[in-house]
């Protein structure tokens, strides 16, 4: 394959949103997987979307992603500079170049006449398209309008006739009709070009040799075609990626709510979850493997396995595949990320909570699920007592009652309190009684944690909370199901 450059253009216009964070991940890992240069290059052409402190949240979130561009901004390059604002003085002369070429003409067309026009076409039902007025413009009225300083744009100039084709590594052959393209601006009143046309500069400047971009610009590939030939400059090899939708079928966006990447980080999902779970939407891997580190992904990825289908971001199943790389993580990682959400959660310091990070990573999916998890420690919530009546564990009120008052005993003869000794003595009593575990375990469980869900059985939970603080919750427990049954009982 040719000497492959591919690049990340975003705009600083706030934060990274899903669809960015893919394309991104996707221009690094065909970059990776084929030896060649990852590009970052900012796009703050346009100043009125421009959000101060974007610029450092593209860095930050690249950073974090794992994503390192080996050329950009902040690390330099040979086909600097790295933001467009800063090369916007070579972006007129290419447009001049273009003009003498034939490939661009010069309009001087007022925003009145161009407002008209849109009213007249909606008027008649057409679409919008500039109706070539100043193309007819001979040259002497060219220079002269240049010469009295007359506000112009110039635009590009579509063929009048036939069809232009262009191949794309996921969509195949896409041909339009050169009737159904409009003159677009190349370079507005300003002096400044447009999106479309600084890209093109840019990406050939850069050599760029890989595209990755949403299909929603599709419809906009020929433009950009037809520039590269104008200019004689060898066309990119495009790579159009499917839109990514919610269930419901529309699109992702922050206004309704959809989660940023930035989001989902504080919503308690590990980066490398999200990384893979991203580069999942829209591409398939040539095995049923689905969890990949970022290092196995820049191996496998290939280009042939993107598809042309949306993809639907589903937050189920990226919750099971952060469950899934918590369950894989040494439990020394798992508690260091744990301990921050301990610290409001649990103000008893005499509590193991390497303990506790022990159960909880079996059962954690989400990192910000686990102050919820584990609120019962600290203080034993007002539970109903309808919670010691469980139909599998054959338990009632009237049984449950008995069995704590039994249990207290054994619990407080124990001298040294732990998971194992509480075990023994208890199941030993179990044992003696002739009587299913659970018939003892649900009782002490519900006394111990107030809870119909915990990170662990009752041992394991009596073992962290502590011989005392353990007795006394059964002593609560027993005094709410003698309530319960009546004083007499």
């Amino acid at each position: 394959m040719q000497n492959v450059r591919t690049r990340f253009a975003p705009s600083p216009t706030g934060y990274m949103h899903i669809g960015n964070l893919r394309t991104a991940l996707y221009e690094y890992l065909i970059a990776r997987k084929y030896n060649g240069k990852f590009i970052l290059r900012i796009e703050d052409t346009d100043q009125e979307r421009f959000v101060e402190g974007a610029i450092d949240v593209i860095y930050k979130t690249l950073k974090l992603a794992g994503i390192n561009h080996d050329e950009g901004p902040d690390v330099g390059g040979s086909y600097g500079p790295y933001v467009q604002s800063e090369r916007k003085g070579m972006y007129l002369e290419y447009a001049k170049k273009l003009v003498e070429l034939g490939g661009a003409y010069y309009c001087f067309c007022t925003k009145e006449r161009l407002a008209e026009l849109k009213e007249k076409q909606d008027a008649e039902g057409h679409g919008h398209r500039y109706d070539r007025c100043c193309l007819k413009l001979s040259k002497e009225e060219i220079e002269e309008n240049l010469r009295k300083n007359v506000p112009y744009v110039i635009r590009q100039k579509m063929p009048d006739t036939g069809t232009t084709s262009f191949n794309d590594a996921v969509y195949g052959t896409i041909t339009v009709d050169n009737s159904e393209l409009d003159d677009q601006i190349l370079i507005k009143t300003d002096g400044l070009p447009t999106y479309n046309f600084a890209n093109v500069i840019d990406d050939h400047q850069m050599e760029i040799s890989h595209v990755v971009r949403g299909n929603e610009y599709l419809s906009s590939t020929p433009k950009y075609n037809l520039l590269y030939e104008a200019f004689g400059w060898e066309v990119p090899t495009y790579v159009h990626v499917p839109l990514i939708l919610k269930a419901s079928g529309q699109k992702l966006s922050k206004r309704a709510g959809d989660p940023s990447f930035e989001d989902l980080v504080s919503m308690g999902y590990l980066v490398e979850a999200i990384v893979n779970y991203v580069v999942l939407l829209g591409w398939s891997p040539s095995t049923n493997q689905e969890i990949y580190s970022l290092k196995e992904l820049e191996e496998v990825f290939e280009i042939s396995g993107i598809s042309k289908a949306p993809a639907i971001f589903d937050i189920n199943k990226l919750t099971w595949m952060n469950g899934e790389y918590i369950r894989r993580m040494p439990i020394e990682e798992f508690h260091k990320l744990a301990l921050p959400f301990y610290e409001n959660a649990i103000t008893n310091k005499n509590i193991d909570t390497l303990k506790l990070s022990k159960l909880l990573q079996i059962r954690t999916e989400v990192l910000t699920t686990i102050p919820e998890t584990i609120d019962f420690i600290d203080q034993l919530p007002d539970y109903d007592v309808q919670m010691y009546v469980h139909k599998k564990s054959k338990t009632t009120l009237e049984n449950s009652l008995e069995n704590l008052i039994a249990a207290y005993p054994i619990l407080e003869g124990i001298s040294d309190w732990n998971a194992d000794s509480i075990h023994e003595k208890i199941f030993a009593h179990i044992e003696a009684l002739g009587v299913k575990n659970s018939l003892i375990l649900w009782p002490i469980r519900t006394a111990v944690s107030g809870k119909a869900v915990t990170p662990g059985g009752a041992i394991e939970i009596a073992d962290i909370v502590g011989k005392e603080e353990t007795l006394k919750r059964i002593s609560i427990g027993i005094d709410k199901l003698k309530a319960a049954l009546g004083n007499n009982a």
